[in-house]
């Protein structure tokens, strides 16, 4: 399968985007030789600031193949944005459908048609105290499983010292190195021709992330939590620790009546 040619939005995008990006932050890009040359496939990515997107697609853009990322698809339906995402051949995610493939179906036609699908298996910035990747969803998982198509892992770091997560102003001074390593192809083999249940899926992604999550290891130079932060089970714990201490004041309040 031939690559997609870059065409003109995209290349007005880069015009756009990356003199800004040059100026801002220097660049420790490693790993493009596990890009893919020809045919569909899928990077997986994490996530750690609102600006990685606009560095990473830098990146990609560098290799020749340029990534389409997955986005809402009311996005695609308003006026400059929406001919924009069209333009630069974005993928809409149809989030209102009850059938998780139709919900990707768009992403698995770009990947069959030999595009490059870049997936943000976090689902959004890390909430991990220390910025390590999270629990990923399984959406990837299941459009690498669907059209068994390589799936690149790639870590970043930098962009987030430039904009931290959830930050609203950028730290400018000194000037940040954003790093990139993709790393090969995740074997998934396993994984094919298995019914696609939600343990299977659920493992699939835990092999994803946790490649990620080495490419990362090895930017930073040291070893990540054997955990990944999962933001349903600290939600769950939360609403426990809240529950707790509601439990505590409700008593003393209690005791507090009855010493009275």
């Amino acid at each position: 399968m031939p690559r997609r040619r870059i065409g003109f939005w995209y290349r007005f995008a880069a015009v756009l985007c990356k003199p800004p990006l040059v100026v801002l932050i220097k660049r420790d890009w490693r790993g493009m030789e596990h890009i893919p040359a020809e045919g569909g496939f899928i990077t997986a990515v994490n996530h750690n600031s609102h600006v990685d997107p606009f560095a990473y697609a830098h990146y990609q853009y560098n290799t020749g193949r340029v990534p389409r990322f997955l986005a809402k698809s009311g996005l695609f339906k308003k006026g400059f944005v929406g001919a924009a995402m069209r333009g630069t051949g974005q993928i809409p995610v149809y989030r209102e459908t009850t059938d998780a493939l139709s919900a990707f179906r768009a992403a698995i036609d770009a990947v069959e048609r030999g595009e490059c699908v870049a997936f943000y298996p976090e689902g959004t910035i890390t909430r991990d105290p220390d910025q390590w990747p999270m629990t990923g969803k399984t959406g990837a998982a299941r459009v690498a499983l669907t059209t068994k198509c390589p799936v690149i892992p790639v870590a970043q770091w930098g962009a987030n010292e430039l904009l931290p997560p959830y930050a609203k102003k950028p730290n400018l001074r000194p000037r940040k190195t954003h790093h990139v390593l993709a790393g090969p192809p995740v074997d998934l083999s396993r994984f094919y021709d298995k019914e696609m249940t939600p343990d299977l899926l659920k493992e699939a992604t835990e092999v994803i992330m946790a490649a990620i999550t080495r490419q990362l290891e090895e930017i930073r130079g040291k070893k990540a939590p054997e955990t990944p932060y999962d933001p349903r089970r600290e939600r769950i714990e939360q609403r426990r620790r809240t529950h707790e201490q509601k439990q505590v004041r409700e008593k003393a309040e209690q005791e507090e009546g009855q010493g009275t």
